[in-house]
């Protein structure tokens, strides 16, 4: 009776207790990509960070920063197109140990080379993630073999664990930001090659990922259909890609990089306190994850995207015209706490408004506009910011993101989940 009353108590489909109702298969799938995309969020969490501070100290400007910024999101944006290509006939599996080896190789990349060219090159060809959310070739393939292992009754709880386990590792990465001057302090090190250690790091993580990826079940025999090209759902998906762009290109002014740039200009922020300041926003972000679960029931999805967004638009808002260092670090953070509950609730959406064999698709289609529109945003902001105009980035982020959720809202209040 016990054993009954607990199976009874979780939905189907979610991985608690030693046995899954969906099988051994899902639970190894499943723990296997939060894995994956843990790792990946850590690495993300101190490359955003040191990212601008490695190429300051390779001698390169700000609006290079910004170039390289934009290189690493445009780059990310073609790879994703390649995955909408050719998702439907290569095994996900096969196509993410691909991105992990890339990854492995993006890391020794920027360790070993130090001239513009290169880097650049590196950059646009690599894995490297500027930003506070994932814009990599990875996540088309994670969130596709996600939708397969869910249904619509617990699509959005294990999208939010999916969320929750990049930005929780991601605050924890943002801590490692104080490796490097550890390093110089207690190693004897010079600065420079504290950071190409990072890199080399990076590089590991990539190595382990390999591993963690090729032991996933085979997705073509766990598959309920084929995969296939967008279909009967391209006209909303294509909506969806749009308005998305819009965010996109919004968040791609304040990725977390140039957000870090910001903080060295405007207040002269010390390393360690920013690995401190983005280990908390990362922790608020990986607590909103949660919160969106709730919220998606009582409220619905779409709701839950638009109105946790506008408000932390304007705290963002507000901290670009803060004259305080800690009002704009709080301001920052109450940002945090809401900015990231979209996530899972918007991915939830995109596989529930399109049939099961199109989410590889769907998941592609909607994430290279947001990589596109994302890549135009750093160099702009580099640029602005290389000018003296170090506060419009952040206006006008938030300004277009108001925009965007506004215009989502109108665009889909009527569309309802059918999957």
């Amino acid at each position: 009776m016990r054993h009954r009353e607990l199976t009874s108590r979780f939905p189907k489909g979610l991985p608690f207790g030693r046995r899954s109702l969906l099988g051994a298969g899902t639970d190894t799938g499943l723990i296997r990509v939060l894995v994956g995309r843990s790792l990946r969020g850590f690495c993300d969490g101190f490359i955003a960070v040191l990212l601008p501070v490695y190429l300051l100290a390779l001698g390169f400007d700000e609006v290079q920063v910004g170039l390289i910024g934009s290189s690493t999101l445009l780059g990310s944006a073609i790879a994703t197109i390649a995955v909408g290509v050719i998702a439907h006939r290569r095994p996900l599996r096969q196509m993410l140990i691909c991105a992990s080896a890339l990854m492995t190789a993006t890391g020794l990349g920027f360790a070993f080379w130090s001239t513009w060219w290169p880097i650049f090159i590196i950059a646009f060809l690599g894995t490297l993630n500027p930003s506070s959310g994932d814009v990599s070739l990875f996540l088309p393939l994670e969130q596709s073999r996600l939708a397969e292992l869910s249904t619509a009754s617990t699509r959005t709880a294990i999208f939010a664990r999916y969320s929750l386990a990049g930005a929780l590792s991601a605050a924890f990465g943002a801590f490692a930001v104080a490796v490097p001057a550890w390093m110089v302090a207690h190693a004897a090190m010079r600065m420079l090659p504290a950071l190409r250690v990072m890199f080399v790091a990076y590089a590991v993580v990539g190595v382990a990922l390999c591993w963690i990826y090729r032991g996933l079940p085979d997705d073509r025999a766990s598959a309920t259909a084929p995969p296939i090209s967008l279909g009967p759902s391209r006209l909303v998906v294509t909506r969806l890609a749009l308005l998305f762009s819009v965010d996109a290109f919004a968040g791609g002014l304040v990725v977390n990089s140039l957000l870090s740039l910001w903080l060295l200009q405007r207040f002269g922020l010390a390393l360690g306190m920013a690995a401190q300041f983005f280990f908390w926003t990362g922790l608020l972000s990986a607590a909103s994850q949660l919160m969106a679960v709730p919220l998606a029931r009582k409220f619905g999805l779409l709701n839950t995207m638009v109105f946790t967004h506008i408000p932390s638009s304007m705290c963002l808002i507000a901290a670009a015209l803060a004259s305080s260092m800690w009002v704009a670090l709080a301001l920052l953070l109450v940002r945090s706490a809401l900015s990231q509950m979209d996530v899972p609730t918007r991915t939830a959406y995109v596989m529930s408004v399109v049939t099961p064999p199109e989410r590889p698709a769907a998941a592609s289609f909607t994430a290279v506009p947001r990589s596109l529109a994302a890549a135009v945003g750093p160099v702009m902001a580099g640029a602005l910011m290389a000018s003296g105009y170090i506060a419009a980035p952040l206006v006008a982020c938030g300004l277009l993101k108001i925009t965007y959720d506004l215009a989502l809202l109108r665009a889909f209040r009527r569309v309802q989940p059918a999957y």
